[in-house]
């Protein structure tokens, strides 16, 4: 089990036990968790404590009186069945091995059940969302962010939905990068069920899927909404690719504003509903991306120099990387020591050639493509 080795300090069997059986009470959200191992010092305590002394906290009858129920019983027990494993862990809010950035946060998960591996949650890391039912060049700026942001040294993260979320995990699993998936289920009932075989490349690849819900909480519509705080909270920034303004994209831009995050949004054509979101998010402050030179200034504080072969068009064969990589593919680390250039500025001008159509990234390695 994760949490008996020795990346994860250990609580004792039943104080765990005691955990789960608390975490999986109706009406008993982070904060009132949170009031109760205040309270008592430890789940377990808690656990035994007569209901007038939970009534006291002015916690209600609905989240005192399943405690010792059969069926709360089980589904711990079923729970730490689960954590025997490998690769299934729960990090626990007062654990140091819990995410930091996560941790900042005022309701942060009391528990946090993951599936693959948990060290990349305290990855740099930024958040990708956008619209389930988003256009093609919405989908294709996703991949294309993703794949350049990962293999620029960034983990995704996102929310498994389809659309925009789905195009960024891939996009990053195509850069040979990792991803973090945070659900709005538990980690048994995976939503939605097209993402399944996406679900399992992302653990494969190395990555993770992350849940502070019961294992086995199916979909349900007001999880969604909640678990936004933790993809942003997880994150240095935000990007909303593509969005429409009554998105739940929009909910986590906010979230992540409020937390001290950055936001970036990515502007679209004024005719298009789904980039009236981001255009909103704009006006709002939020910064305004055209490459990811935008995102990696802020976040990492790279200086790009002025290249002067960067003023070119870039549908010219004189491009320089397009040139390079017509003579023969190249992967990104290639390009770097051939070009000369500092990573970020070949990572951003691979994202504007990607887009405008003129080279494809197969297997890791760059090609130009013939128009």
């Amino acid at each position: 089990m994760s949490t008996s080795s020795s990346f994860f300090p250990a609580v004792s069997p039943a104080e765990l036990e005691a955990r789960l059986r608390l975490h999986l009470l109706p009406e008993l959200g982070p904060r009132r968790f949170r009031k109760l191992l205040s309270a008592f010092d430890s789940a377990s305590a808690a656990l035994s404590a007569p209901a007038s002394a939970w009534r006291a906290l002015g916690l209600p009858a609905a989240c005192s009186e399943p405690r010792r129920s059969a069926e709360i019983r089980e589904r711990a027990r079923a729970t730490l069945q689960w954590l025997e494993a490998p690769g299934q862990h729960v990090l626990m809010w007062d654990d140091p091995a819990y995410p930091a950035l996560l941790a900042e946060l005022a309701d942060a998960p009391p528990l946090l059940f993951v599936a693959g591996e948990p060290r990349l949650l305290e990855s740099p890391q930024l958040a990708m969302v956008g619209s389930r039912r988003a256009s093609q060049p919405g989908l294709d700026n996703a991949r294309a962010f993703a794949r350049s942001l990962a293999a620029g040294g960034f983990v995704i993260t996102s929310g498994l939905a389809l659309g925009i979320d789905g195009a960024a995990h891939q996009g990053a699993l195509e850069g040979h990068g990792k991803t973090v998936a945070v659900l709005g289920t538990g980690l048994q009932c995976l939503y939605p069920r097209r993402h399944v075989g996406l679900a399992a490349q992302i653990i494969e690849q190395g990555g993770a899927l992350v849940s502070e819900l019961p294992l086995d909480c199916p979909p349900q519509a007001s999880n969604f909404p909640r678990r936004n705080r933790i993809i942003s909270g997880l994150s240095l920034g935000v990007l909303v690719v593509e969005a429409s303004p009554s998105s739940g994209s929009l909910i986590t831009a906010r979230l992540a504003a409020e937390q001290g995050r950055e936001v970036y949004a990515i502007p679209g054509s004024i005719h298009h509903p789904g980039a009236r979101g981001c255009h909103q998010l704009i006006r709002e402050g939020a910064t305004l991306v055209e490459s990811i030179e935008h995102i990696l200034e802020a976040l990492r504080g790279w200086q790009t120099p002025v290249v002067e072969s960067r003023s070119a068009p870039l549908d010219s064969v004189e491009h320089p990387l397009l040139a390079l990589m017509h003579a023969a593919p190249h992967s990104t680390e290639a390009l770097v020591q051939s070009s000369g250039w500092p990573l970020a500025e070949v990572l951003a001008a691979l994202t504007e050639l990607e887009l405008d159509g003129l080279v494809c990234n197969e297997a890791g390695r760059w090609l130009a493509r013939s128009r």
